[in-house]
């Protein structure tokens, strides 16, 4: 089969939906399939990195898309790399061959509208990744106005690409019910999380070891929060915490990846003078292994209004790790049904947002623990959300809807 992966973001970016498309696209070409990518030139998180334009790798055709990279600072700024992605994303697709099928995933937000239309022009299935959902996001961080014109003519489209597709992937049972709201059929929503990296990504002593020794970490009871920094997960109570504690000498909050919140993670711990809060850009493949190894406890936060809109892909390599995670968020979540699920309190712990005193008794708490040998309870949790197991079965939703056009 022909088939599009059209996103925003691919290899070699860093950020999670370029890892899970990459390894998507990997696992397609092993299967048998002509693959190619439409993805923009620049790096999401970092504008100023530059791909090539157009490339063969590891047998994938890679095609990418020229975006000003005018950044994040500014919701306009991000509003003008999203259109001119959709403009030269729209000129390319028009003049590709016709694809079997044509994975969308979501960013820029709506893209999987474009693929629905070409579709329509061309022939071929369309199966949305839903890796947020917009503008249900946009309305529930106050981007939007509910029931104001944009969202509405915005939830039109959406609705309109989804109800025209073969099949929707939704991440977890509260994505799939949001997607269901929208009158989209029970039949055509395949639910299965993103995979962890567990063929990458080990819990490695020696690399914890080392990275913990460069980053001046020896010694301390580390609390990580690794990941996209989102307004969706909201880290102020986090923060407040980490201010709090800021007398426990052996307690150290490090703080990596990159997004809009990460700046203001950084501004905080300067205002406030903070030594115990380190913060370092995203970490390529290679040192993820050392890096989410340095952690004593790691950090999963969900903000209450965006369940079911946006998913913590985050805790699959941390179950695969066995490392004890603090899950913050909502009790009605896909995190804390999966804290419910590992049943052991002191490993897969639980507070709400906002809650500073209950964050810092779980802390303490688990401070007092010290370093926890590898569980090998969240283990064979995180096995069921493994690579071997999730990846080869999107391949075959694919293979699915593309046999049915």
């Amino acid at each position: 089969m022909k088939i599009l992966l059209l996103n925003q973001c691919f290899h070699p970016d860093h950020v999670a939906t370029a890892q899970h498309l990459t390894d998507l696209a990997h696992e397609l070409v092993k299967s048998g399939h002509q693959v190619t990518v439409v993805a923009a030139s620049r790096g999401y998180d970092n504008p100023e990195l530059r791909y090539p334009v157009r490339e063969t790798w590891h047998g994938i055709d890679i095609r990418r898309i020229w975006t000003p990279g005018l950044g994040k600072k500014a919701k306009w700024r991000r509003l003008v790399d999203f259109a001119i992605f959709w403009g030269n994303a729209t000129r390319i697709l028009l003049f590709m061959p016709r694809q079997d099928v044509t994975v969308c995933l979501t960013s820029p937000p709506l893209i999987s509208t474009l693929g629905t239309v070409v579709a329509k022009l061309k022939g071929g299935a369309v199966v949305p990744w839903v890796m947020d959902l917009n503008p249900d996001e946009a309305v529930a961080a106050g981007w939007l106005k509910a029931g104001g014109l944009v969202e509405r003519t915005l939830t039109f489209i959406q609705n309109w690409s989804f109800r025209r597709a073969s099949r929707i992937i939704a991440l977890d049972r509260f994505m799939a019910e949001r997607v269901m709201a929208k009158e989209v059929s029970a039949e055509v929503i395949h639910t299965d999380a993103p995979w962890s990296h567990d063929q990458a990504i080990q819990y490695d002593v020696a690399a914890r070891e080392a990275f913990r020794t460069e980053h001046g970490l020896t010694g301390k009871f580390v609390v990580m929060y690794s990941g996209n920094h989102s307004p969706c997960h909201p880290l102020d109570a986090v923060l407040a915490a980490a201010e709090e504690m800021q007398g426990e000498e052996r307690l150290h909050f490090l703080f990596v990846g990159g997004g809009s919140e990460f700046k203001k993670v950084q501004a905080f711990a300067k205002e406030k003078a903070l030594k115990n809060i380190t913060c370092l850009p995203y970490q390529p493949m290679e040192k993820l292994s050392g890096s989410l190894s340095a952690a004593d406890l790691h950090l999963v936060v969900m903000g209450d209004p965006f369940v079911g809109i946006v998913h913590p892909c985050k805790i699959y390599n941390i179950l695969t790790l066995g490392i004890p995670f603090l899950f913050i968020g909502p009790d009605q979540s896909h995190g804390a049904d999966l804290a419910r699920r590992l049943d052991q309190p002191a490993h897969g712990r639980v507070a709400r947002n906002g809650d500073v005193p209950a964050i810092v008794q779980q802390i303490r708490d688990a401070m007092s623990l010290g370093t926890q040998p590898v569980n090998a309870a969240a283990r064979a949790l995180g096995a069921e959300f493994s690579h071997s197991v999730l990846c080869p079965r999107l391949v075959r939703v694919i293979e699915q809807a593309g046999a049915r056009h």
